[in-house]
């Protein structure tokens, strides 16, 4: 399986990064990095990583600027795309085809060739313009998974909720990473 990988300019970049932190532990899964120039920022702002550190993470990188990448082209081969975190900017991009650069021209190649393209918007509150880019989205074929922490979980700490929505975006792509709890029923709880 392949799989691009995006990083925008959101709150969050600790989706991304996860992300692709799981899926280096699955070898038949080639990772492509993408991330905006805020995006990058934001990984010094919010974590304790390095941005090469995280680049160090993906099979392969792409910078921003290059739009003659290889995952700028619909002949590339691929089987999805995850934008972790997506800001309202790189939405607003993607839904109005105005790819401008790397990230939004390997969204709109997976619009075109029908392949599946994941969001995970980060802004709050949402004001009307948000919810009808969002609507625009879905229309498009777009899967919105917005990081919202499930609580029958009983996180007990950051990770935990992150690791919960990580998985639950692998679950979209049909891979399998072990970091789902997993819904029992009632019965299961009340036990």
């Amino acid at each position: 399986m392949r799989l691009i990988i995006g990083i925008s300019g959101a709150s969050g970049v600790v989706y991304g990064i996860r992300l692709l932190e799981t899926l280096r532990d699955h070898s038949d899964v080639e990772t492509h990095l993408v991330m905006s120039a805020t995006g990058r920022m934001n990984i010094c702002l919010e974590t304790d990583w390095k941005v090469n550190a995280v680049e160090d993470l993906a099979d392969f990188v792409h910078r921003n600027n290059d739009v003659g990448a290889t995952i700028a082209s619909g002949s590339f081969q691929c089987d999805g795309m995850i934008v972790a975190p997506c800001s309202m900017k790189t939405l607003s991009g993607i839904v109005n085809s105005y790819a401008d650069n790397l990230l939004c021209r390997a969204a709109d190649v997976m619009l075109k060739e029908k392949r599946r393209l994941i969001l995970v918007p980060r802004e709050s509150p949402l004001h009307k313009g948000h919810c009808q880019l969002l609507l625009r989205a879905t229309e498009l074929g777009i899967d919105i998974a917005p990081p919202m922490p499930a609580f029958y979980t009983r996180p007990a700490s950051v990770d935990d909720i992150v690791n919960h929505t990580v998985g639950r975006l692998l679950d979209l792509v049909g891979i399998e990473s072990g970091l789902v709890k997993r819904w029992g029923g009632v019965r299961s709880v009340a036990e």
